[in-house]
């Protein structure tokens, strides 16, 4: 977005306001202008940010998963080796 400031104050004067207001007002406007509004540069560098702080997400994301699998593929082995364990010692005892 550009700004041009002759051509504000040119219309400012043209409405009927005095030059040093519409110089002021224009003044303040290109103060807001610059400290307020993003640029493409500025949305830019967000992006990049946002994409790089997405891929460590997915990648934190991988390996919790991983170590999640790992660990109920080990409570399940212990469950199975459990059942396993009752199950001969009920047939031991002639219970089953």
């Amino acid at each position: 977005m550009t700004f041009d400031a002759l051509k504000s104050v040119e219309g400012l004067q043209e409405a009927g306001i005095p030059e040093p207001h519409a110089k002021a007002q224009v003044r303040l406007l290109q103060e807001v202008i610059e400290s307020d509004l993003a640029t493409k540069r500025d949305l830019e560098e967000l992006r990049k940010a946002m994409a790089h702080d997405l891929n460590e997400l997915r990648q934190a994301t991988k390996l919790d998963l991983k170590e999640l699998e790992l660990r109920l593929t080990i409570k399940l082995g212990s469950i199975v080796v459990v059942v396993i364990g009752l199950l001969v010692a009920l047939s031991k005892l002639k219970i089953l």
